[in-house]
């Protein structure tokens, strides 16, 4: 070859270094040397872009193309060179032909953009896309003898476009507005269905408990694909398809999908070979929520890209599938609240039912008695059943609210609509109120003028609507007004209820018409209440055609706007008598708001001379009494003035906290749930200040469970006692507290008999019974390992030195709570003496079932008490446990086995038992841990 023939190819790069030394007398462009000008210049022209260029030249359409192409057909270069393009693209040349043939015969360009060939490039049937542009190559005459084709490959755009779209498509179906997991999985699969050229079959299987099942499929044969996979024996077929790996997280590749499969697919229909079976995540990594199974198109390389592909497909088919689940369980949440709901409900409804038999019962005789001319009631005992009746009315109203309210609830409840005047009946349930309002110093304006028509509606909900808006009012307002207004336009009627009270922070306005929702913190009357009048109010009035509105500042005032269209008064009436009495519901509530207005007396209830046990060493005792009910503070006044103690009752925390800062009682007693200042604000008050921080408190509360009596004890009380109480647990509490006061002001006492103490400093002890009080030892323990239990008489222990060092007593309820009490007092007492740790510990465990034993064994107690008496002296200590009634036997499924092991475990142990009671005594030295 010429030197001149060299140089056309120079500069072309590897593809110009083959051309150089290409025999081309061997094509039909023949000899280099021989090319026409025009030819040379379309050569150069190629080999110097670096685009991808092809020159077709001549009848047999010979390639001439540069480096850029030769990357494009793959294994077919080199041997492409000065060979005919039909032979070379032979696969595409179907597509090819007319795009060339066009240019040839009209010499005129064209541009194909994303151009689908198959290409035979890598060694399978490729799906490949390129922009193409066909342009006509003239001779040195001009004529038309060849294409220049330049073109780029676009296969990774258009399939990835492809791909996204899918992705994109299978995200919309994440967003839970398909929230049944089948649906979900049918959905997912109709949309991968819907791109086979990526996708040509696919499977979703789903975990249920120790197996997979299948969801959904599209593509493939049927019963080729198990329809269930036992994972804890999968079998061949389901190993073969690799759902068994993937479903434990591993991804598996399966490549012999033609011997089970025969299903043409891709961009030529050819078989598939591959399929990938991949894990669905989940939260928890170690166990998918199932598996995805997705054939792979036989007219794409699986490389990274492809690989990358089916695992977001598998992220979002599990996105899209436990959204679903996450829906289908809320759903079922939501399915199974309701029920509860329901079945609450239905509860408060037969409940509330059950309750007026017993009312009734309880109604009809205590009004008998109270109305009873012939019999009348002593002066004493009409107080006792005028409080019975009082409050028996006031659960009967508690109840038909219930009652109403579960109807209402359950759809059950009924409007039974009368033609009424509306004004007149407004004005008559409001002026049930001014009596009660102007007792609590406010004004009543009622402003009530006739309405231009007749209104049909339940005049009993629209008596429950008034009297509890009106309820409110007053409860939360204490000075200036309440306000009732109706009128009306053309449009609705307007029933107006507004007051100058505490007012409604904003933040509280959304939530003021839901059930049991009550404004923390807030001023009130009272804090007695159900948390349903208004949610009632605003379930009535939805039931007779209307809405609720308010509007409210606080410190200025609240206004409620209940208001009916003309078009919900315009029913048939009913013309069956009303189920209830007009005004019940007023009356009732106006006795339940005069209970708040009652004012405590402000002299304290002194005892009469005749009151309280004879010789009580706590008679004179200052109690303190704190409850919002004025029923309950004067009932715990007569109880407590009959122990000969003296009573001051309040109606609040705040009135409370006064009275203790103006005279110091001997103990608080103390409600809960109170207006102003609750008794837990007033406990912790009472503890953080140092001149009230030993005061004894005794909570009562209708909040009954474990949490409520830990809060109050863990806030300092005393103790804590659940209404409704026994009067007499309720005195022997009072009592131990006061006396467990008075001892940590002074525990240095005698012990010298069944009379304590005149002085207020100690608190009186009872000394063991000895062989001469009569009395019998009935055990003595020597189950100490180092043998140093010893056997001596009662008698002996009080005559010792024993108590030289300390002597206290304590005087506790016979209640099981005590043991817990002693406990406290006795690590008190010795923490600060030289007293080993381990000892004590031993000393309070043995002691602990000595009070318990004195709780259970205690038959007929004289004295519903325990008492504990502590000496140290003489390097012992002595722990004395005391009841007061005769010995009794537990049966032994009571009995835990355990109880005198333990004390004879911890320390000597004597028991003495007498007629009057039992005394256990436990000593220790001080210096003996063992």
């Amino acid at each position: 070859m010429t030197r001149p023939s060299i140089d056309l190819f120079s500069g072309g790069g590897d593809t110009g270094r083959l051309m150089a030394g290409l025999d081309w007398t061997r094509t039909p462009l023949g000899p280099v040397d021989g090319w026409p000008q025009s030819l040379r210049v379309a050569v150069r022209l190629v080999l110097s872009s670096r685009y991808p260029m092809l020159l077709l030249w001549g009848e047999e359409f010979s390639q001439l193309y540069n480096d850029a192409y030769s990357t494009l057909i793959g294994d077919k270069h080199p041997a492409a060179l000065g060979g005919d393009v039909r032979v070379t693209l032979a696969e595409g040349w179907d597509v090819l032909a007319p795009l060339i043939q066009q240019a040839m015969t009209t010499g005129v360009a064209s541009w194909v953009p994303a151009l689908r060939l198959l290409l035979e490039r890598a060694g399978y049937r490729e799906e490949a896309y390129f922009n193409v542009s066909h342009a006509p190559a003239r001779d040195d005459d001009g004529r038309t003898v060849g294409v220049f084709t330049v073109c780029s490959e676009v296969t990774e755009q258009v399939v990835g476009e492809r791909r996204l779209r899918l992705l994109r498509d299978l995200s919309v179906l994440g967003d839970g507005r398909t929230v049944d997991v089948d649906a979900t999985g049918a959905r997912l699969i109709e949309t991968i269905g819907g791109h086979p050229l990526d996708v040509p079959f696919a499977a979703i299987y789903l975990r249920d408990g120790a197996s997979l099942r299948r969801l959904a499929r599209t593509g493939g044969g049927q019963g080729t694909l198990p329809d269930t996979v036992d994972l804890a024996d999968p079998g061949p077929v389901a190993h073969a398809w690799g759902l068994p790996d993937a479903a434990e997280g591993r991804p598996a590749q399966v490549s012999d999908v033609t011997d089970r499969m025969t299903l043409p697919a891709g961009a030529w229909d050819d078989p598939v070979h591959t399929a990938l079976a991949l894990p669905l995540p989940s939260g928890d990594e170690d166990q998918p929520l199932g598996v995805l199974l997705a054939g792979v198109s036989p007219s794409r390389r699986l490389d990274e890209a492809y690989r990358s592909f089916h695992q977001l497909l598998a992220q979002q088919a599990s996105l899209a599938l436990r959204n679903a689940q996450e829906h289908e369980e809320e759903r079922r949440r939501i399915e199974a609240l309701a029920e509860l709901d329901r079945v609450k409900t239905d509860f408060f409804a037969n409940v509330s039912h059950e309750f007026r038999t017993p009312l009734t019962l309880m109604l009809g005789p205590l009004a008998d008695a109270l109305t009873d001319t012939t019999a009348p009631l002593a002066a004493v005992q009409r107080e006792r059943v005028e409080t019975a009746w009082r409050n028996a009315t006031r659960l009967l109203t508690l109840v038909n609210s219930l009652l109403t309210f579960s109807s209402l609830e359950a759809g059950r409840a009924r409007s039974d609509a009368r033609t009424v005047d509306l004004s007149a009946l407004t004005a008559e349930l409001a002026g049930v109120f001014r009596a009660a309002v102007e007792r609590a110093g406010l004004a009543l304006e009622v402003v009530c003028p006739p309405l231009p028509r007749p209104v049909t509606i339940d005049p009993v909900n629209w008596e429950r609507i008034v009297t509890n808006l009106l309820s409110n009012a007053l409860k939360y307002t204490f000075i200036g007004r309440i306000r009732v207004s109706l009128d009306a336009d053309d449009e609705e009627v307007r029933l107006t209820v507004a007051d100058t009270g505490i007012g409604i922070a904003e933040q509280d306005l959304p939530k003021l018409f839901e059930r049991f929702h009550r404004v923390r913190g807030t001023r009130s009357r009272s804090h007695e209440g159900t948390g349903i009048g208004l949610a009632l109010v605003n379930e009535l009035a939805r039931l007779e055609g209307g809405e609720v509105r308010v509007t409210s500042r606080v410190g200025v005032g609240s206004t409620f706007t209940v208001v009916l269209p003309w078009s919900a008064t315009r029913r048939s009436a009913v013309a069956d008598p009303p189920a209830e009495r007009r005004g019940d519901a007023a009356r009732a509530a106006v006795q339940e708001a005069a209970g708040w207005l009652a004012e405590a007396s402000d002299n304290p209830t002194e005892p009469e001379h005749t009151s309280g046990p004879a010789a009580d060493e706590l008679a004179g005792a200052r109690i303190l009494v704190a409850d919002d009910n004025t029923d309950m503070r004067a009932y715990l006044s007569r109880l407590l003035t009959g122990q000969g103690w003296r009573v001051r009752a309040v109606t609040d925390g705040r009135q409370a906290l006064d009275e203790v800062h103006r005279e110091r009682p001997d103990l608080v007693l103390t409600d809960v749930m109170m207006p102003v200042l609750d008794g837990f604000d007033l406990l912790r008050r009472l503890r953080a200040d140092p001149a009230t921080r030993a005061l004894p408190v005794l909570v009562l509360s209708a909040r009954a469970g474990g949490e409520a009596s830990v809060e109050g004890l863990g806030l300092g009380a005393d103790d804590y006692l659940v209404k409704p109480f026994a009067a007499a647990e309720l005195i022997a509490r009072i009592r131990a507290a006061i006396r467990r006061a008075r001892d940590r002001h002074d525990p240095v006492g005698t012990w010298t008999g069944d009379t304590p103490p005149a002085h207020a400093g100690a608190v009186a002890a009872v000394p063991e019974p000895t062989a001469e009080d009569g009395g019998t030892a009935v055990g003595v323990a020597t189950g100490r390992s180092d043998g140093g239990a010893s056997t001596r008489d009662a008698a002996v222990a009080d005559r010792d030195g024993t108590g030289d060092v300390l002597d206290t007593n304590w005087t506790y309820p016979s209640a099981p709570t005590s043991a817990a009490l002693m406990r406290g007092d006795v690590r008190r007492t010795l923490r600060d003496l030289a007293v080993d740790p381990d000892v004590l510990e031993d000393l309070l465990l043995a002691a602990s079932e000595a009070v318990n034993n004195a709780v259970e064994h205690a038959q007929r107690p004289s004295r519903p008490e325990v008492r504990v008496r502590v000496q140290v002296g003489d390097g012992l200590v002595r722990i004395s446990v005391r009841d007061f009634g005769t010995w009794r036997d537990r049966r032994p499924a009571m009995d835990r086995g355990r109880g005198a092991l333990l004390m004879n475990a911890y320390g000597d142990v004597r028991l003495v038992s007498t007629t009057a009671g039992t005394t256990v005594t436990i000593e220790r030295r001080l210096d003996d841990p063992a």
